[in-house]
């Protein structure tokens, strides 16, 4: 009995550091990566800024191929919206704020299990020479108490670099 007592004990204070610790966190989050591909700045942004061609490269996707998806607008435009449900990588929306096809920007609002607050994230295309582009791709938002902890265990920027290096492969064959 007094085994469980004290394993009762050691859960409680685990528990409570790990509170403790999440209170003193940022709950502000940024990820993101960049990357460049051997391909004109118009055919990389012409394909970017269709939302459902996130699902060929982005990382989550490739983490749960039974998402679900639903798209309603047209896509490319502002009000564009992508919702999915996964039971891998959680439920989302994302809606398209902003189309800047002069200098390659595709703005965005992502929604994560439910909230109502936005994070704001981007896709940029940049013309590096006549054959090849920079792409950036980049997420800004809140992650809410006690869930900010997780920023000690996950790092964003791994499923950035790796959508665009898939991006690169679909681009460059």
């Amino acid at each position: 009995m007094k085994f469980l007592k004290y394993l009762l004990l050691i859960v409680i204070a685990i528990v409570a550091l790990a509170l403790i610790v999440a209170a003193f966190l940022p709950k502000d989050f940024h990820a993101g990566s960049k990357i460049s591909i051997n391909k004109p700045k118009s055919e990389v942004y012409n394909y970017v800024k269709l939302i459902r061609n996130q699902g060929n490269y982005d990382n989550w996707s490739r983490m749960d191929p039974n998402i679900i998806r639903n798209y309603e607008g047209t896509d490319a435009t502002p009000g564009f919206t992508y919702t999915w449900k996964s039971k891998k990588v959680g439920d989302g929306k994302q809606i398209i704020t902003k189309v800047d096809s002069t200098a390659g920007r595709i703005d965005m609002d992502l929604f994560f299990n439910g909230s109502d607050e936005a994070n704001k994230s981007f896709m940029q295309v940049n013309e590096l020479s006549a054959q090849s582009s920079e792409v950036i791709w980049e997420i800004d938002g809140k992650m809410p108490y006690p869930f900010n902890l997780m920023s000690l265990f996950f790092d964003m920027n791994k499923d950035f670099d790796a959508g665009l290096n898939h991006l690169k492969e679909i681009l460059e064959k």
